[in-house]
C-alpha cells in the first residue's frame, strides 16, 4: 500500500554518525523540527556490492541536497557497529569511508516493517517448534522516501536488490515539489528546474501540449 500523501511513521530508530556517535533518529521529527525536507534511502546490506556505489553517489550529491534544504539519511537493518566498520573501510576496498550523513540501524525492523519494504516471501506458524518461520532475506529493498517539512511523504519508490538508483532523479523531484509549493503550479513530464510549468487546468494543459 502506498504511503504517498501520508505522514511518515513516527518511529525512533538507532543510528550512527560518521564519527561513531550512537544516535536515536526519528525521521518525522527531523523533517518537522528542522523545517527541512528529508530523503531517506534504504539499502539491503553493508559490505555488499551495489550498496557502496549508492552511498558514495548520495555523498557526492550531498551539497546539492543541502542547497535544497534537504537532509540525507541512509538506512539498513545492520547494526551501528557494522555501519561504523564500513565507514572506516577505504573506498578502494569496497568501503564507505568519507560518507558524512547519518545511517539508521533498524535492527528491530520496526520502521522497515511499518514501511513494508522487507524482503519476506512467505511466513507460517510451525506448530512443532511453536515459532513463526519466514522465507526471504528479511532485509530491505532499495526503497527511497522524500518527506516534506510537514512530515508528509511526497515520493516513494522501491527497487529490487540488483538495481541501483539514479540520485539526480531525486534532486529533480525535490525541485519539482518545491516549485509546486512556492509557485502553485504543476510540473509536467520530464520537468526540470527552469523549464515551463503549468496551471492546473484544461486550458493550460492544452497550451503546454501545443508548444511541446
Amino acid at each position: 500500500m502506498s504511503l504517498v500523501g501520508k505522514k511518515f511513521p513516527n518511529i525512533t530508530v538507532d543510528a550512527i554518525s560518521e564519527m561513531g556517535d550512537n544516535l536515536r533518529i526519528n525521521v518525522l521529527d527531523e523533517a518537522v523540527k528542522n523545517n527541512k525536507k528529508v530523503i531517506l534511502f534504504w539499502y539491503p546490506k553493508d559490505f555488499t556490492f551495489v550498496c557502496p556505489t549508492e552511498l558514495h553517489a548520495f555523498q557526492t550529491a550531498l551539497p546539492e541536497f543541502e542547497s535544497r534544504n534537504t537532509l540525507v539519511i541512509g538506512a539498513s537493518c545492520d547494526t551501528n557497529e557494522v555501519h561504523f566498520a564500513w565507514l572506516n573501510t577505504a573506498k578502494n576496498n569496497g568501503g564507505i569511508e568519507g560518507v558524512t550523513y547519518p545511517l539508521l540501524a533498524d535492527t528491530t525492523r520496526n520502521l522497515s516493517s511499518a514501511l513494508g519494504i522487507l524482503d519476506i516471501e512467505a511466513g507460517a506458524y510451525n506448530e512443532d517448534t511453536e515459532t513463526y518461520l519466514i522465507s526471504g532475506s528479511n532485509v530491505t529493498y532499495r526503497a527511497t522516501y522524500l518527506i516534506d517539512e510537514t512530515g508528509k511523504i511526497f515520493h516513494e519508490s522501491v527497487n529490487d536488490m540488483p538495481l541501483g538508483r539514479n540520485v539526480n532523479e531525486y534532486l529533480r523531484l525535490i525541485d519539482a515539489y518545491t516549485h509546486v509549493q512556492t509557485k502553485g503550479e504543476v510540473c509536467p513530464a520530464n520537468w526540470e528546474e527552469g523549464k515551463e510549468a503549468m496551471v492546473a487546468d484544461r486550458l493550460s494543459t492544452a497550451a503546454y501540449l501545443s508548444q511541446n
